[in-house]
């Protein structure tokens, strides 16, 4: 009864975590319809995307005290509520400010989610099944963000894009049923002074890094502006770093960045998500806007990236235990970063078959990546530090889809200044941004070399 109970638990929280992904990206093909409804351009939405991806990156680091003083069980409930009552807000929202505000809000409630539902998780299973619940609760974030461009597709098709937001309300009204029967009321004794200095250095840098990029972004004319909050979000990090490493009770403790394995896994998977988090951005905009084709049939074509991924699920294990995470991380990502390249070579003319083919490829590789980064961060980290490395790598997960869309936006300026576009996007300046992405997908694979052959070998060993 245990086990089934936990694997009960995993799955609730697994469809959390469905939510808060899909909800990253469903508006992406929906970006043309909704800036009609605001009056403002398409690719100055972007900020809609990216603003709710931040909140869930400022957010993360405050989740695991929040739940040691009111308890998991409220905190994680609380959560749900408010996210649904936030996807009611955006579906409701007439303008573009008022529509920010209502993602930053859902954000927020997001990150109090998927953390606080995975401390339950940790708590109701035991070991032997541990790895099979954080399977469960991984994958979403492999499906959603690729489901989410067709299905909102599909929506704005078929209706308005209101309904990707009211869809979220009988999802949550099921979930937090779900959770106030199986979550336990489990309250954690150990508690500690939460680090105000530290959180507000930490979230501060967030939000200064990627609305600089926005700027950046929006208006390169103007470029001092964009860099300056983007350079100051920068030294408020570096005195977050400082501070956490002076102080008794940080809000993290950043000694686990000095495991090998976890800070390459920690630095190559946030490079790698930066460049493959453009591409939900990107690829709808080009179809859409470029070639002509309708939100629907843009967001059928970037199901080859879903199916790729689920194709690659069985045989990932396997080609990591024949080859090991340093030739697998090497060899897929230079695939990866091939897989972006072709997407520069679409044209309104190319077959669709081909185009489907390039992108399950794409969707193959990405798949290899994420699996081999996310098992190799923990395989040498010690029990009393996971918790630390476990938020640093949720943190730098959100914070870097984030920076995905808004850097996806920056180049796709750049690329349009170059050709001296100010008009509407054309297919040579997605063509430039792709190639532009790919430089970053590349750079992505550097800190791999530096692993050795035998790097994660005992995680490889427990799952053969």
């Amino acid at each position: 009864m245990q086990y089934a109970r936990s694997t009960q638990i995993a799955l609730l929280v697994a469809a959390t975590f469905f939510m808060e992904n899909l909800d990253a990206t469903v508006i992406a093909t929906a970006l043309p319809d909704m800036a009609k409804s605001f009056g403002v351009a398409p690719v100055d939405l972007n900020v809609a995307m990216s603003s709710y991806m931040l909140a869930l990156a400022a957010f993360i680091p405050i989740s695991g005290w929040l739940a040691d003083k009111f308890g998991a069980r409220r905190v994680f409930c609380s959560a749900i509520a408010l996210f649904t009552l936030s996807s009611l807000w955006c579906g409701l929202s007439h303008s573009m400010a008022e529509f920010i505000a209502a993602r930053i809000l859902q954000g927020f409630s997001g990150a109090m989610m998927v953390p606080v539902g995975r401390l339950a998780v940790l708590r109701t299973t035991d070991k032997k099944d541990l790895a099979k619940a954080i399977s469960y609760i991984t994958t979403p974030a492999l499906i959603a963000p690729v489901l989410g461009p067709p299905l909102g597709g599909f929506i704005v098709t078929h209706a308005r894009w209101e309904w990707i937001f009211f869809l979220n309300l009988p999802l949550g009204v099921i979930a937090l049923l779900a959770a106030m029967r199986l979550i336990p009321d489990h309250s954690e004794i150990r508690q500690r002074p939460f680090d105000w200095l530290g959180f507000m250095l930490l979230s501060g840098s967030c939000f200064m890094v990627l609305y600089g990029l926005e700027r950046l972004g929006e208006n390169l004319n103007q470029y001092w502006h964009g860099l300056l909050l983007t350079l100051i979000g920068v030294a408020m990090a570096a005195g977050a770093v400082m501070h956490m490493k002076r102080r008794e009770n940080p809000l993290l403790n950043l000694e686990v960045i000095g495991v090998p394995t976890f800070r390459v896994s920690l630095i190559g998977a946030s490079l790698f998500r930066v460049a493959i988090s453009t591409l939900p951005f990107l690829l709808p905009l080009m179809f859409q806007l470029a070639f002509g084709l309708s939100a629907f049939d843009a967001g059928l074509l970037i199901l080859a990236v879903f199916a790729g991924n689920l194709a690659m699920k069985s045989f990932t294990t396997p080609l990591l235990n024949r080859w090991g995470f340093r030739k697998v991380l090497i060899v897929n990502g230079a695939i990866g970063a091939l897989a972006v390249v072709a997407c520069a070579l679409f044209e309104s003319g190319t077959h669709s078959g081909v185009i489907i083919f390039i992108l399950f490829a794409g969707g193959l590789s990405r798949s290899l990546q994420f699996s081999a980064y996310n098992t190799l961060a923990f395989a040498d980290v010690a029990q009393p530090r996971m918790s630390d490395a476990s938020t640093i790598f949720s943190m730098a997960f959100q914070l870097s889809m984030g920076m995905g869309v808004a850097i996806g936006a920056l180049l796709l300026r750049t690329a349009m200044a170059f050709h001296a576009n100010e008009g509407q996007s054309t297919a040579a300046d997605f063509h430039l941004t792709f190639l532009l992405v790919a430089v970053i997908a590349v750079v992505a694979m550097f800190d791999s070399f530096s692993l050795k052959q035998s790097s994660g070998e005992s995680v490889l060993r427990t799952k053969a």
